[in-house]
């Protein structure tokens, strides 16, 4: 009994006098240590756990403070307003599970609290788990149907599943209800661009930069998405624009130093990818010291980026040059020998005269999808966006049917022990895909898809000409590499309409130019491991 009463005992007015004061004055630290000193005198007090979780939470400190909202509750287990603080900061902790848990409960006492709703559909989206945020977005759109917050975060939702025409709806509500904001105009354009609408996304981050000059990742997109359009200048003054208002902005120096890596300018690329140190930065800098011959450099950062990165098809492309081009040991294990990994087939519901074929041919050539330049093109244009995010139902359905034939691939190569295969993507989500269209004369130069994982080709219109014209052609070197000898392997194959080509994003490919009258038309794509 003398124990429970001594456990019960609670501070005098005075005693949280040092706390209150800290607290309300903004103090959070001293807060703390006050609070922390009166916890080990009075354990049961509600005043040191109320305080002490605020200024634990005011400075960042979640998972310290979650301990105090948790004893709270556990005295007061219907007080709504308690319930609800426990999971805002069990979501700003990133203990999602938790905060579900809390939120849910909050509904179970009040179902028409349209904020609870909202950071449930926030707890749901930072878990991927889609249509559970869906519905939470909407039930607080439903209470609230002004709350133009939701609409932006559905919007997201969608955009996520590449459900772009979702998407852009949605965040045509957002500005509806607020014309004014800056990030309902970036989301907006930034789904446009993914859906190869150029023109109009160009538009809405210029308005996004209208309402808040200082909006660097709108700099940033709007120089890409005029760079696709072929405007470098006005790309590269987006670019340098971002970073006078933040110089190490990650996404501003890479984008930077991929135009300058694309303008062949590789010794000005390399400061900006190592100051972004984002996505495949070491990759790129070894290129440029690799085609700018500087080999020492180049073998000095080799070792860490391989380190870094065990799974990159762009560092296997490099590490196997180099391994074949000076006959040393490739101490990269992607896919050492990946013309043994190409995959030839062929898909009936596209070959000729069939009712998709004209569909998609008839997609390709009306529906608004802007162009993209592309340096590596000759005599033809490509596609920007993703055709498979698209509402188009030949788009959807050829997704569909590619699928198929990498799941064929995945099973015809499941015994290799290389990490291509080793880690190859549970998920069959195409990250990105585009269409190529070429005339007499056209040729794409020797590449490699940085960013993919295994990439493929569907083949639409094949002009007829001689030997392997207009064939793709696969090998271990090209990109104008340098090289100390000819001794690299080479493949064509020469597709008829309706075939695919699947292959892993570390083959250099090109295609053989042509010169029939007749359109050279395919689809490309790459498959690419979630993140």
């Amino acid at each position: 009994m003398a124990q429970t009463q001594l456990n019960n005992k609670q501070p005098s007015q005075q005693e949280v006098q040092t706390m209150l004061v800290a607290y309300n004055a903004g103090r959070l630290p001293q807060a703390e240590a006050a609070g922390l000193l009166l916890q080990n005198s009075y354990p049961n007090a509600a005043i040191v756990h109320n305080v002490l979780g605020n200024a634990l939470a005011g400075q960042g400190k979640f998972d310290a403070a979650i301990p105090h909202f948790e004893w709270l509750v556990a005295q007061n287990p219907r007080q709504l307003e308690l319930v609800f603080n426990l999971a805002n900061i069990c979501l700003n902790a990133t203990r999602f599970n938790d905060a579900i848990k809390h939120y849910q409960k909050v509904i179970s006492l009040n179902p028409k609290i349209v904020d609870v709703y909202y950071n449930l559909g926030t707890a749901y989206q930072a878990q991927n788990n889609w249509v559970q945020a869906e519905q939470a977005y909407k039930k607080a759109l439903q209470i609230q149907p002004n709350f133009f917050e939701a609409y932006g975060n559905l919007g997201a939702v969608f955009q996520a599943q590449g459900r772009l025409s979702d998407a852009i709806t949605s965040y045509q509500k957002v500005l509806v209800i607020n014309p004014n904001d800056a990030r309902g105009h970036f989301n907006l354009a930034t789904a446009l661009r993914n859906s190869g609408l150029l023109d109009d996304a160009i538009k809405h981050y210029q308005q996004a930069i209208t309402l808040f000059p200082n909006y660097v990742e709108a700099y940033t997109n709007l120089g890409e998405a005029l760079f696709d359009l072929g405007d470098s200048q006005a790309a590269v003054a987006h670019y340098q624009k971002a970073l006078s208002l933040a110089p190490d902005d990650p996404q501003a120096n890479y984008k930077l130093g991929i135009f300058l890596y694309d303008s062949g300018k590789l010794q000005e690329a390399i400061p900006h990818f190592e100051r972004s140190q984002l996505d495949d930065w070491r990759e790129r800098v070894l290129y440029c010291l690799y085609k700018t011959e500087q080999y020492k450099a180049f073998r000095s950062a080799l070792p860490p980026a391989i380190a870094a990165n065990p799974k990159s098809p762009f560092l296997a492309t490099l590490s196997a040059h180099h391994a074949a081009n000076f006959e040393v040991n490739d101490a990269y294990n992607f896919c050492k020998n990946p013309l043994d990994f190409v995959y030839h087939g062929h898909i009936d519901e596209i070959s000729l005269g069939t009712p998709l074929l004209a569909d998609l041919l008839n997609d390709i050539n009306h529906a608004e999808i802007a162009k993209r330049k592309q340096s590596r093109l000759s005599y033809g244009e490509q596609s920007s966006g993703n055709l498979f995010k698209r509402s188009e139902a030949s788009f959807n359905a050829l997704a569909s049917l590619i699928k198929q034939h990498i799941q064929q691939y995945k099973t015809q190569f499941a015994t290799e022990g290389c990490e291509l295969m080793l880690s190859f993507p549970d998920e069959l989500d195409i990250s990105s895909s585009w269409y190529v269209k070429m005339q007499s004369g056209g040729n794409l130069t020797s590449h490699i898809h940085e960013t993919g994982w295994l990439s493929g080709s569907v083949y639409l219109s094949i002009p007829q000409g001689q030997d392997l014209d207009g064939a793709i052609e696969f090998s271990t070197h090209g990109d104008n590499y340098p090289k100390q000898h000819d001794d690299f392997p080479v493949k064509a194959i020469l597709p008829i309409v309706g075939n695919i080509v699947l292959f892993p994003s570390s083959l250099f490919h090109r295609t053989i130019p042509f010169n029939s009258t007749e359109s050279r038309i395919c689809i490309a794509f790459d498959l690419k491991p979630a993140t």
